[in-house]
């Protein structure tokens, strides 16, 4: 059997090594992830439906996993091969060196199989040969019976596409959008990485004033601190990557010494928000303030801190009619508002829709960006969007409209 070496370049890993890695993040994400890769130094190979795939040596990947504010995952490809039926498929798997990567004492699971215009159809198939075949080559070296299933688990993805297998590893654990300072998110809360997606889109730059009338529990407004500190959103957690064989401690240090370096607390923050819910506002404001205890190095407080207020931003409660700007010039309105699907019923959110309107008398001259679930809010807002892509939100699919004026 002919041993895939597409894991590592050399019989065992090291700093020099160079691995194929895949980001996944939202669909119409993708050039926002690539550019963020870009900023990292990292070498984008390409990108497709959710998936930009890079090239990174182990400093890379760890930067890769705690500096990306959108990508949702990162995955470590250990093998790439064409397989047209099932026995190419085992052997294809069997051969991609899983011990350079997986541990004795390590379990494995094949927990998503993705198959596109191949030969290869039956996922669940997939999904029990790739276990098979991976098992057997690692209860093999190890001089194992059988992995065990009640410890840690490495987690496999799997996507054919035109024949070709792809074989990945969950290098993340819990995914990226758990930032760590977000206990409690109140009702339909906003994913962090796709409101990280909705910043970097609309061109909004920490010099301009931001504000969110439906703000809710405050990811958005709290991603945006997050980006104006210059903080990496992931130095509040670990990753499933420190369990691998190949992992670094003392790189890993390095790059979260790196990371955090770059913090800047006396940058001019100019962001706010608002919403109807009082309860949500004090979420929020627990959310910021936990934002600031990891950007300090300490372990974030959980609950609900009952003021509702933060130095990390300006909050009020208010009705989005009654919302105004507390900033001398203009900005970026950006927001994700109440949506039939998500909260409330359909009839409400077209209402909203056409209220989001008087808001450009209160803000004048500011920019809107608006997410949401239905295709037609132009309609109901009234004016033909600047721009409109589709980007998912979770299971939801959204769109993205920006308005250079509101």
């Amino acid at each position: 059997m002919k041993e895939n070496k597409n894991f590592s370049l050399s019989g065992s890993a090291s700093c020099s090594d160079v691995y194929n890695a895949v980001a996944l993040c939202a669909i119409g994400a993708e050039k926002v992830v690539s550019n963020e890769l870009r900023k990292l130094d990292l070498k984008v190979e390409d990108s497709l439906y959710g998936r930009v795939r890079f090239k990174a040596d182990i400093t890379g990947l760890y930067k890769a996993l705690i500096g990306l504010r959108a990508a949702d995952r990162v995955l470590l490809e250990i093998a790439n091969f064409k397989a047209v039926d099932f026995d190419a498929l085992f052997e294809g798997t069997a051969a991609a060196v899983w011990e350079r990567l997986v541990p004795k004492g390590m379990g494995l699971k094949v927990a998503k199989v993705r198959s596109n215009r191949s030969l290869l159809k039956a996922e669940t198939s997939i999904q029990a040969i790739v276990h098979k075949a991976a098992a057997q080559r690692l209860c093999g070296k190890y001089k194992q019976l059988r992995l065990p299933e009640d410890e840690k688990i490495a987690e496999v993805r799997v996507y054919v596409e035109k024949d070709m297998v792809s074989l990945l590893v969950d290098l993340s654990g819990e995914p990226l959008f758990k930032r760590g300072y977000r206990s409690e998110g109140g009702a339909a809360p906003l994913r962090e990485t796709t409101a990280a997606s909705m910043l970097l889109l609309s061109g909004w730059k920490r010099k301009f004033p931001l504000y969110d009338p439906f703000c809710g529990s405050g990811t958005l407004l709290t991603e945006a601190v997050m980006y104006a500190w210059d903080m990496a959103p992931g130095l509040g957690r670990r990753f499933a990557l420190e369990n691998f064989n190949f992992a670094d401690n003392q790189v890993e240090q390095s790059v979260r010494e790196e990371f955090r370096s770059k913090i800047d607390f006396s940058r001019l923050v100019r962001i706010a928000g608002s919403d109807e819910d009082a309860r949500s506002i004090s979420i929020a404001a627990s959310n910021a303030e936990r934002l600031r205890d990891i950007a300090e190095g300490r372990s974030p407080q959980r609950g609900i801190r009952s003021t509702g207020k933060t130095n990390v931003m300006e909050l009020k409660v208010l009705p989005m009619r009654e919302a105004a700007s507390p900033f001398s010039d203009a900005g970026f309105l950006i927001t994700n508002p109440p949506y039939g699907k998500r909260l409330g019923d359909q009839s409400q959110a077209e209402l909203t829709y056409r209220e989001i309107g008087s808001l450009g008398q209160r803000f004048p001259g500011w920019k809107l960006a608006v997410i949401t679930d239905a295709s037609g809010f132009e309609s109901f807002y009234g004016k033909k969007a600047d721009s409109c892509r589709e980007i998912s939100n979770g299971a939801v699919p959204s769109y993205f409209f920006q308005y250079d004026l509101l």
